[in-house]
């Protein structure tokens, strides 16, 4: 009976597991990022967050991812977009699409896709060129400006664009990444193509518009910076300038605070000297005073000493030579009266003693007199000063230069008495011949003009030899002369040199060496008195002229040419 309970039971529960078991196999859940489609028996049915039996064999699953997908796109080169201005731009965009969590965009990306969703690659290779239109429409619509400026504008075009299109997929587009948007490279500009002709010359345009207006930059920049550089340089300068002249301004200051202390200190310094300097000459001129007293009153006492000295000196030689007067005296008295005391016949004699013994006594008391005298002199110039001896100096050369002058005056009168005399005698010498010479004139004077003449004459005669000797010194200095060839004209000696005319010794060699001469001999002739064209003539002439029949008496000197009487010298 227990058997019969259990056995039923148990395989009701391995049924009833079993059956749980078959449907938990069966049984397939969708989950929040993946939802699926269910077809065959039963018809289509889209799981989304939820589940169901899928029986082998009667149904059939699509899977379909839900998450958002990336999908990038991009163009550029070759495949560049062509702009509202005909640029080429290089773009790339991400897109992010999803499948729209709905029963019908689910179904119909189930449809449509299929496992695509499940793969981004594949997803984008299949609708990219979606993408690529979208992109290319809305950039045909704008300038490469307006690109760059207005880019969500343009995101939102092309989402716009492609968000219709990918409904058809059961897709969404959540939204557009712009990540690249660059101008093509121009290399891949075709200039065959008309789009890009008309960028390459916009682009040209632009170009070369931005680099000169870069370059009117660039040099506006340089000028600009050239221009800053300069005021700073200046700004500079000025700012040394002026820190430099506060420096020299210092300097200046400081240089005169110095000299000013230096000579404030050198002022005080020399104030200090100056005062030492004076007590120390007051002190010396005390102390030359002082010595100079002393000395004064060691001189005195010495000159009082050496003066009374010299005065008992004095008093005692007079008195030794009085005594020896007096003595010589009584000596000579003695002798007198000894001497009248003898014999007349010794009178002669006894004179002559006399005489002697008074030229002796005399000549002592010279002496005498003279050592007194000298010792006078020599104690006055002792006792003396320095002054007295300058004083009795000044009178001995005063009387020296006066006797000198004495002297010199005698010697100048006698020189002039001597003058005098000597003059008188050439006075009388010159007056003696004064009157010879005078009355030889007178003598001369009373010649007759023949004798005159006669007597110039013989004196021209005898000065001739002389001047022809003077005139042919330089002669003597030709040691030859050699005459090579005189042509015919003055005729050539015989065949043997013998009684011919010829140059070197005939009577034309002598008549040349006549010319040769002629201007010396009439020179000196000339100069000899004799007048007229030719000398010689006039030389010959008077040795021709008649001489006078008796020749006057010759005076006493020898014959001179008559001249005036000069007056006597006085």
């Amino acid at each position: 009976m227990m058997y019969d309970i259990i056995l039923p039971a148990g395989i009701t529960i391995v049924l009833i597991f079993g059956i749980g078991f078959v449907l938990a196999s069966l049984y397939t859940r969708s989950s929040r990022d993946e939802a699926y489609v269910r077809t065959g028996l039963g018809g289509q049915k889209v799981v989304l967050d939820g589940g169901s039996v899928v029986l082998p064999i009667f149904h059939s699953i699509a899977r379909v991812n839900l998450k958002t997908l990336r999908l990038e796109v991009r163009r550029g080169e070759g495949d560049a977009l062509i702009t509202k201005d005909r640029m080429r731009v290089d773009i790339g965009a991400e897109f992010y699409v999803r499948v729209k969590p709905d029963g019908s965009s689910i179904a119909l990306a189930a449809q449509t896709l299929g496992d695509r969703t499940n793969d981004a690659e594949a997803l984008r290779i299949l609708i990219e060129a979606k993408f690529v239109d979208g992109l290319r429409s809305v950039a045909a619509t704008m300038n490469l400006d307006a690109l760059q400026e207005q880019r969500m504008d343009f995101v939102k075009a092309v989402q716009e664009a492609v968000g219709a299109d990918l409904q058809s997929n059961g897709l969404e587009l959540e939204s557009v990444s712009l990540t690249r948007l660059d101008q093509t490279d121009i290399k891949h500009f075709n200039a065959n193509n008309f789009f890009d002709a008309q960028g390459l010359a916009a682009l040209t345009r632009i170009t070369e518009g931005r680099k000169k207006e870069r370059n009117e930059i660039v040099r506006d920049t340089e000028v600009a910076i050239a221009q800053k550089d300069l005021e700073a340089r200046q700004q500079s300068l000025a700012i040394e300038r002026t820190k430099r002249e506060a420096e020299l301004n210092q300097e200046r200051d400081i240089a005169n605070k110095s000299a000013a202390t230096r000579a404030e200190t050198a002022q005080q310094e020399q104030a200090a000297k100056r005062a030492e300097e004076e007590a120390r000459i007051a002190s010396e001129q005390a102390i030359a005073e002082r010595e100079a007293a002393a000395k004064q009153a060691r001189e005195s006492a010495n000159i009082d000493a050496a003066r009374a000295v010299q005065q008992r000196d004095t008093e005692a030689k007079r008195d030794l030579q009085i005594v020896a007067q007096e003595s010589a005296i009584a000596v000579a008295n003695k002798s007198r009266e000894e001497s009248e005391a003898k014999a007349t016949a010794e009178m002669a004699r006894a004179r002559a003693i006399a005489a002697e013994e008074k030229v002796g006594t005399a000549k002592a008391v010279e002496i005498a007199e003279r050592e007194k005298q000298i010792a006078v002199i020599d104690a006055r110039k002792r006792a003396e000063t320095e002054a007295t001896a300058v004083t009795v100096g000044a009178e001995a050369e005063k009387q020296a230069a006066t006797d000198q002058a004495e002297a010199i005056k005698t010697l100048a009168t006698a020189e002039a008495d001597a003058a005098i005399i000597k003059a008188k005698g050439i006075l009388e010498t010159g007056r003696a011949q004064a009157e010879s010479e005078a009355l030889l004139n007178e003598a001369r004077n009373k010649l007759s003009q023949t004798i005159i003449e006669f007597e110039i004459t013989r004196e021209r005669i005898r000065i001739i030899p002389e001047a022809l000797a003077e005139a042919v010194k330089p002669i003597e200095k030709i040691s030859d002369i050699r005459i090579f060839d005189t042509g015919g004209m003055l005729g050539r000696g015989g065949a043997n040199g013998e009684g011919g005319i010829g140059m070197g010794e005939g009577l034309a060699g002598q008549l040349l060496a006549y010319q040769a001469n002629k201007p010396i001999l009439d020179k000196l002739l000339k100069e000899a008195g004799f007048e007229g064209d030719n000398a010689i003539s006039s030389l010959l002439s008077n040795l021709d002229s008649p001489k006078p029949a008796s020749a006057p008496a010759a005076p006493a000197t020898s014959p001179q040419p008559a001249i005036a009487a000069a007056p006597p010298k006085e």
